[in-house]
């Protein structure tokens, strides 16, 4: 197998299909892996360059799914490290690299493996890339102020990323959106149809986040309401 090559942005990868997760370039993730073909395509890339592709299967169920079972555009990443647990399995750490399109697969029968293209992101007006950029953080904020399963440090750093694409793709990793939304942020190659659908995503979230605190405050009072007035006629009988 060979890396990506620079002139060409072509390559053969080992593939890995992911169940229930969508990996983004710039996210570091640990996965954990059982089955074989998933677990001879990391050995065979850890002998070699340690980038492997990973791609989101359609079908968090299936144990084996077929090449067009497979969405077609993942991530290409790097195995920062490999440890083989006692029962078999495999926790590996990788960082997403790049977006990569994955043209067709080979006949390897023992792991998935594809040839695959680099996809690039078009050149476009940075001006309003940056106005979308605000409204993101200013959304993701208070997306989190109501997600209590996010970090508030998450949208520190956030803030601070400078580079619009990692921006977009950190947002994406953190919503709590399904997996076909998610595969949708990766295979939006412009930064600002990207940028736009996770707005869009960030304030479909937060109208249902601002519903259901409004629930839970009623129910509580409701609750509370019920607690005072138990007391009140335990006192009375007493």
């Amino acid at each position: 197998m060979a890396k990506i090559s620079k002139a060409s942005g072509d390559g053969v990868f080992a593939v890995l299909p992911l169940r229930d997760i969508v990996v983004f370039p710039h996210m570091i993730v640990p996965l954990f892996v059982g089955r074989e073909k998933s677990i001879k395509a990391l050995e065979e890339v850890m002998g070699q360059e340690k980038q492997i592709l990973l791609a989101t299967q359609m079908n968090a169920a299936d144990d084996d799914p077929e090449p067009d079972a497979i969405f077609d555009i993942g991530t290409l990443a790097n195995v920062l490290q490999l440890l083989k647990l006692p029962d078999g399995t495999v926790k590996v750490l990788v960082e997403g690299a790049s977006r990569a399109k994955i043209v067709s697969f080979t006949d390897r029968a023992d792991f998935h493996e594809a040839r695959a293209t680099a996809l690039a992101e078009p050149e476009e007006e940075e001006v309003e890339i940056e106005a979308l950029a605000r409204s993101v953080v200013t959304d993701f904020e208070n997306y989190v102020k109501l997600n209590k399963k996010i970090s508030p440090e998450v949208v520190g750093a956030a803030s601070q990323i400078d580079d619009y694409s990692k921006l977009a793709d950190t947002v994406a990793s953190h919503l709590a959106i399904k997996i076909p939304e998610k595969q949708e942020m990766l295979a939006t190659l412009s930064v600002k149809e990207r940028l736009e659908k996770a707005m869009g995503f960030m304030e479909a979230e937060i109208s249902v986040l601002q519903v259901e605190k409004r629930i839970r405050s009623r129910v509580k009072r409701q609750m509370e309401k019920t607690q005072r007035e138990y007391y009140l006629n335990e006192q009375m009988k007493a």
